[in-house]
């Protein structure tokens, strides 16, 4: 399995440009975007990360179905608003998957061996059996870093520009290919700066 990014979808870009001049206006402008909302909306996107003069990002919405190992789960729940929608189950599906097929390449042939016994050893167990519930956390428990799931992911520009800023020279390449998955969102580059850095 390889870690994969599908189904993007990207709203509000255009309400988000405007309301990027929302703090200087007494009114709200209905008007469709102009050259100079724009260049208002790139100039505030591209502040430093923290200032707050980038909070319009917020609104520009990015869902899309993440597939990932497990221990680039681990890193990408530290971010704020980077919310899961739904995701596969562990609890409903492993026994469900092919392990093997389930696993980045570079997961160890010997854990992937021994987790897939564990799963025939659970199946041939009667349901009654008091020791089957052990033997079901003994395979949530052995399942390696690389095994891959899926999850419907939302986030916004804001947030994807501090995970872009703070994964793009990682080790993991799996964060290298974020970030340039992020480069080929509508606008993103122009309106968060970070082709400049």
């Amino acid at each position: 399995m390889k870690f994969q990014i599908l189904n993007t979808e990207v709203y509000g870009i255009e309400k988000s440009i405007k309301a990027s001049g929302n703090p200087m206006r007494t009114e709200f402008d209905r008007n469709p975007i102009t050259e100079k909302d724009e260049l208002r909306a790139t100039k505030l996107g591209n502040a430093r990360n923290g200032e707050g003069h980038d909070n319009y990002l917020k609104g520009i919405i990015v869902q899309m179905d993440l597939i990932a190992p497990l221990y680039f789960w681990k890193q990408a729940q530290r971010y704020h608003w980077f919310d899961f929608v739904s995701s596969q189950s562990t609890m409903h599906c492993l026994l469900k998957f092919n392990v093997e097929t389930q696993c980045v390449e570079e997961t160890n042939k010997k854990v992937i061996d021994i987790v897939e016994q564990l799963v025939n050893e659970y199946k041939a167990m009667d349901e009654k059996d008091p020791n089957r519930i052990k033997k079901w956390r003994e395979i949530v428990a052995s399942l390696p870093c690389g095994f891959c799931l899926g999850a419907t992911m939302t986030t916004n520009y804001q947030q994807l520009k501090t995970m872009y800023l703070q994964r793009r020279h990682h080790k993991l390449e799996e964060w290298h290919f974020f970030c340039a998955w992020c480069e080929t969102l509508p606008k993103f580059l122009e309106l968060t700066g970070v082709a400049k850095l």
